[in-house]
């Protein structure tokens, strides 16, 4: 069985992903590993993606209706 690098995962999920402790706690390690984008999946939506998204499907403003 490999170590896992607990300082480095607590920085990685507090620091980087700034999940509360009760949150990281929670997590399993492979839970944080795809959150991390680690492992076979994509890696997750980035600020540019989400700019890209947000363009693309704006929200409607007050008063505003999608007919």
């Amino acid at each position: 069985m490999t170590r896992l690098d607990w300082p480095g995962l607590m920085r990685a999920g507090l620091r980087g992903l700034r999940l509360s402790p009760q949150h990281f706690w929670a997590l399993t390690p492979v839970e944080l590993a795809l959150m991390l984008g680690q492992g076979g999946g994509t890696a997750p939506l980035g600020r540019n993606g989400l700019d890209r998204l947000m363009q693309a499907f704006p929200d409607p403003t007050k008063g505003q209706t999608d007919e």
